[in-house]
């Protein structure tokens, strides 16, 4: 099977297993594992931060971080088709007792002004608004299709939140996307964000977990609700350990993931039945358009010809290409969706 559902599907290869069976191992509630120590502070360096957390999903990373920088009645901002909004459970509303203001965005990156004019502050306003509070920035955009910000871009969006009084949070499941797309070192691209997440067990490969970056004040905060939102691990060195094998052999490689997106994406869109906007094949995702209504038909026709993709809506699915996807396994991809057109 040619498994294109998602970078999630990724499985520990044999250096990494050797690297999780070989793991020093303590307690990380009581802060003496050894190997989540050497993960976290790995993690803050790359970003360039004062320190990291680790926890199990990127879900509770972000969950973590809006609940560290909002209180109840504050509202978020982020993008209409961001993770924080559509695919975490309305933990923000749950968790953290924000609302959430929606910035409808082209392929999946607001812009400055989409989110100054998304703002609203208590202040000045009867009462009548919530608090905006946090500004959410999620970089790549699986909502565009794994689009990545312009540097210049995400330095204005920082500079407005902080004039109107706003924390910053990255959601960065895929930051290492983004960086190696745009060709730009991380920490720059997370310089001004008081908190960052970073998905392990996406295209770097780990099987489980996340890390989120930022202050020592905030992830001390951080650390509390981790604790009350029941994050906290024991002996988790033996998937920290893999964590730190991710960010020392898998970035770099993520380039050969781009690659093999945009010659599927370069493929398809010579094909009739198929329609592919290329400007927004910037990473490891590609969306693919259909006729309206028959996702659940070329899921399962594809599915007989061995390969798996995943529907976005009544016409896009979605391929996403991961370090278990070969040059023949992008061939016989192509073939498969030229035999289904047919």
């Amino acid at each position: 099977m040619i498994d294109l559902r998602s970078d999630t599907v990724t499985q520990p290869t044999e250096g990494m297993r050797e690297a999780m069976a070989k793991a020093v191992l303590g307690d990380d509630v009581l802060g003496d594992d050894p190997t989540v120590i050497e993960l976290q502070e790995k993690a803050a360096k790359i970003l360039g931060k004062e320190t990291a957390l680790y926890v199990p999903s990127g879900t509770m990373s972000n969950i973590v971080a809006t609940r560290t920088h909002t209180s109840p009645g504050d509202e978020i901002v982020t993008e209409a088709h961001s993770h924080v909004y559509r695919y975490e459970g309305g933990a923000f509303a749950a968790l953290s007792g924000s609302s959430i203001a929606l910035v409808h965005a082209k392929n999946g990156l607001m812009t400055p002004e989409g989110v100054s004019n998304s703002i609203r502050k208590a202040e000045g306003s009867l009462s009548h608004y919530p608090n905006g509070s946090l500004v959410c920035v999620e970089n790549t955009a699986q909502g565009g299709g794994g689009t990545a910000y312009s540097q210049d871009t995400v330095d204005e969006i920082c500079k407005i939140a902080r004039e109107r009084d706003c924390k910053l949070h990255m959601d960065g499941a895929r930051l290492f996307n983004a960086a190696v797309a745009s060709g730009t070192d991380p920490a720059r691209i997370v310089r001004d964000f008081d908190t960052v997440s970073i998905c392990l067990s996406k295209g770097l490969g780990a099987p489980v977990g996340s890390i989120l970056v930022g202050s020592k004040a905030d992830l001390a905060e951080a650390h509390r609700w981790r604790k009350m939102f029941g994050g906290g691990m024991r002996q988790a060195g033996v998937i920290a350990s893999a964590g730190i094998y991710a960010l020392e052999n898998n970035i770099e490689r993520l380039s050969e993931d781009h690659k093999r997106a945009r010659r599927l994406a370069e493929a398809l869109n010579e094909m009739p039945a198929f329609s592919i906007d290329l400007d927004t094949v910037q990473s490891n995702i590609v969306f693919i358009g259909i006729g309206k209504g028959k996702t659940k038909e070329v899921i399962a026709a594809l599915s007989e010809q061995g390969v798996e993709i995943l529907g976005i809506d009544d016409s896009t699915v979605r391929a996403v290409f991961h370090l278990h996807i070969a040059d023949e396994d992008l061939e016989k991809a192509i073939e498969a969706f030229k035999r289904i057109q047919q």
